[in-house]
């Protein structure tokens, strides 16, 4: 069993519906074919320097590597014993780089954080 995040860069003004329509998407195995987002690829980049998933050594917060990545989201399967401060490291990458929160548990979305966001 694992605890279900997915970090979504759209455009700005995307609301709650446009993420979870891009998460259906994204499950019905269609993903878009462009190039990958800055952002997506900076948030991958800035979590797994500080998580690891290629390879997942031990004591990995990922129950599943490597991370399912695409052009506009990253997807984080985490072991529900991880450390809180794995969850408030993904909050802060995704508010630095302006990506909205999908948890999957219940399908709330989160903006991106407002004390990350750049001023």
């Amino acid at each position: 069993m694992s605890f279900d995040l997915s970090v979504w860069a759209l455009a700005d003004g995307a609301t709650p519906e446009d993420v979870r329509a891009a998460v259906r998407r994204c499950r019905e195995g269609r993903h878009s074919e462009r190039q990958p987002d800055p952002r997506v690829v900076s948030f991958y980049r800035a979590i797994t320097a500080s998580y690891p998933d290629r390879p997942a050594g031990p004591g990995t917060p990922w129950t599943v590597a490597p991370l399912h990545t695409a052009a506009d989201h990253v997807e984080l399967n985490l072991d529900p014993a991880c450390p809180d401060q794995v969850l408030l490291d993904i909050e802060r990458f995704a508010g630095e780089y302006r990506l909205m929160l999908f948890d999957a548990q219940d399908g709330s979305v989160y903006p991106p954080p407002a004390a990350w966001l750049p001023g």
